[in-house]
């Protein structure tokens, strides 16, 4: 993934991130890299034992949680926060039990249709192991309160490919 010029933005959107309610409840931790060219983002979480049930195993809903920002961010960051994506549709495959410390929400825009967007995405541990899966989600963009259309994201998206 490519930082560039955009490590600027990295920290600036990190630290507005750590300052909202939504992401403290939820542990977010940092931005750990995007790429604008492959609509990519992974954000750091510190799954904490205020996640958890049933001693150290992290609650589904915070899995899912991370997973969905993820994809939304994939969607935001490309094109500057114009764009506030919906999910329409989630479906998490969970392959191992989360536990307290840090985990990594990937997402990745996989293909844009005429009204909504494919992504995927997942959540690894801090030793890459996969914990849960989404292949793909269907996100949907709030156009009406951007005043811009999808082809406009399109452009944004995909005009250096």
């Amino acid at each position: 993934m490519t930082l560039g010029s955009d490590i600027m933005n990295i920290k600036e959107r990190t630290e507005h991130m750590r300052e909202q309610p939504l992401f403290q409840g939820m542990g977010f931790n940092r931005i750990l890299d995007f790429s604008k060219e492959d609509s990519s983002i992974r954000l750091e979480y510190i799954a904490e034992h205020r996640h958890c049930h049933s001693g150290n195993i992290v609650q589904g809903g915070y899995v899912t949680g991370w997973i969905d920002s993820a994809m939304a961010h994939s969607v935001m960051i490309p094109t500057n926060f114009e764009f506030s994506p919906l999910t329409l549709e989630l479906k998490i495959t969970f392959l191992k039990s989360a536990n307290p410390g840090p985990v990594i929400a990937e997402a990745k825009v996989i293909k844009l249709g005429r009204s909504i967007a494919f992504v995927e995405g997942s959540l690894i541990d801090k030793d890459g192991n996969l914990i849960a899966k989404d292949l793909p989600s269907l996100i949907t963009f709030a156009s009406a309160i951007t005043g811009l259309g999808l082809a406009d994201l399109r452009k944004v998206i995909f005009s250096s490919r």
